[in-house]
């Protein structure tokens, strides 16, 4: 640490203030002059070095009866702040700053710190320790955001911070010492943001105005307070836009316009309440969301328009499901996916018709998805529904069955509905009835023993062949010659295949399994 009388005006002015908490405020009072961009153009009336910044901070001699705080704004910050492994008990706020190199915090333990509207070329707060609130709101971050296991008892504010990963910087960009190497970890890069770990006991706010160019990767991190990314943007074509497997949060919110150029990947995520996705915009490529075995509380996947890329939820369970016109794309998969409800909108449940067209998207066939939707609907009291969903599971299975199975299938389908439209082979018997009486009345049948048998009825003579068990006394007592005979050996044909499709339709719609 310099001697007192070796620092500049505005260091002096910074060590002063620091007793009380007083502010020190270097702007020039014009907004483009005070640009932190152009920081590198200030001089020294607004120079302070960055060894002084620490040492000053770091100094336990404050004024009786005034809390020590380091408030700095508008300076431009020489050499490297480095706080790794320090440990203060006062308040650190820097505002509208420029830095000429990156901050180190690594493993510090601090008090409430901001960088609020300054100009970073990167910050490593691995394992950063705050007591209290951490807020970069606003700041430029030329270069990665690290953020590894750190702890944060109070709040994260991003909202309108600007993250640039550092391979995205150009070719001489370097990577900090002790950062992760560019492009490493278990998916795609680039990462603007390196937080796997993090612990928040507060929410993580960075909405309107946050832009990332580079990937979040927040692998196992906890947000006790909730994850809130309305309207913000991330922009990682290729790659990850955001990866969060086993992330915790109470509440996540990718809403109100917020937009993602690459892969939201939350496999394994818990959301205690709600995961809204309320019209998000998302282009992820290959796979635009993937929350397979993702457990949630409220899901709202009103996307503003239909995502690129497939979304993925299977083996997920939520509480709710909220869904619209534009939740699912050509590839969906939801094999395993369990809801308790699906949000009803006005008016009711809408018609079953659009349930089955997103059914109808799944690739290949699992039963699982019509099961779960048509217990729903019987939840809700609508068992026709329910009957229709299951109904379109049989058909969708037999495309999947050889010649003959998918033979038989149809004989199921076209007679009783595979059991769920029994009224079917009522409105056939009626039908093969109609028919057979209109032929049997036209010629003369002959008399097994003539005079000992009942008048002959066409209409009785039908049934009787129809029915293939019991009888009405008129097959035994009469018979045909000639196209009537055939046509009565159809009706007995007709009659068995039509009994066995009815059991087995029935066998069927009674055993689940």
């Amino acid at each position: 640490m310099p001697a007192y009388e070796d620092l500049t005006g505005p260091e002096r002015q910074v060590w002063d203030a620091f007793r009380t908490g007083a502010a020190v405020d270097l702007r020039s009072g014009s907004a483009a002059q005070d640009d932190p961009a152009r920081g590198a153009e200030w001089g020294a009336e607004r120079t302070v070095r960055a060894e002084v910044v620490a040492a000053v901070l770091l100094q336990a001699d404050g004024q009786a009866g005034a809390a020590t705080a380091l408030r700095l704004t508008g300076a431009r910050i020489t050499g490297q702040l480095n706080l790794g492994g320090a440990r203060s008990e006062s308040e650190l706020r820097l505002e509208a700053c420029h830095f000429e190199q990156h901050v180190v915090l690594r493993g510090a333990s601090l008090r409430s710190t901001g960088m609020v509207g300054c100009r970073i070329p990167g910050l490593d707060g691995w394992l950063l320790k705050v007591d209290g609130n951490l807020f970069f709101e606003d700041s430029v971050f030329q270069g990665r955001l690290t953020l590894t296991r750190a702890q944060i008892s109070g709040e994260l504010r991003l909202s309108g911070a600007q993250l640039t990963a550092t391979e995205l910087l150009g070719p001489d960009a370097v990577t900090p010492p002790g950062l992760p190497a560019p492009g490493s970890g278990d998916a795609p890069g680039p990462w603007a943001l390196w937080a796997g770990g993090l612990r928040m006991e507060g929410g993580c706010f960075a909405r309107k105005g946050f832009h990332s160019r580079g990937g979040l990767r927040l692998v196992g991190a906890r947000f006790e307070g909730g994850l809130f990314l309305e309207q913000a943007r991330i922009d990682n074509p290729g790659g990850d836009a955001l990866t969060g497997d086993d992330l915790t949060a109470s509440a996540l919110m990718l809403s109100e316009g917020f937009t993602a150029t690459g892969s939201i990947r939350l496999p394994g995520a818990t959301v205690r309440s709600r995961f809204s996705l309320d019209t998000a915009v998302l282009d992820g490529g290959a796979v635009a969301l993937d929350g397979g075995r993702l457990n949630a509380g409220d899901l709202r996947l009103t996307f503003a328009a239909t995502p690129v890329g497939a979304v993925d939820l299977q083996d997920a369970q939520v509480a709710v499901l909220q869904d619209g016109e534009h939740s699912w794309p050509a590839d969906t998969r939801l094999g395993g996916f369990a809801y308790s409800s699906i949000h009803l909108p006005p008016g009711g449940p809408g018609p079953v018709a659009r349930r089955l067209h997103w059914l109808a998207r799944l690739p290949g066939y699992a039963p699982q998805p019509y099961e779960q939707l048509a217990a729903w609907y019987r939840k809700i009291g609508h068992d026709d529904d329910a009957r229709r969903v299951l109904l379109e599971k049989h058909r969708r299975r037999r495309r999947t069955l050889g010649p003959a199975g998918r033979l038989w299938g149809r004989l199921l389908d076209v007679t009783v509905g595979y059991g769920y439209r029994p009224w079917q082979a009522a409105l056939w018997l009626a039908a093969l009835a109609l028919l057979g009486t209109v032929v049997f009345a036209h010629g003369t049948p002959h008399e097994v023993q003539p005079g000992q048998n009942a008048p002959f009825r066409p209409l009785v003579y039908t049934l009787d062949l129809l029915v293939p068990i019991g009888g009405f006394g008129q097959r035994t007592g009469w018979y045909w010659t000639g196209l009537h005979q055939w046509f009565g050996y159809g009706l007995i044909a007709a009659g068995w295949v039509l009994t066995t499709a009815v059991l087995a339709g029935v066998s069927r719609s009674l055993n689940r399994s």
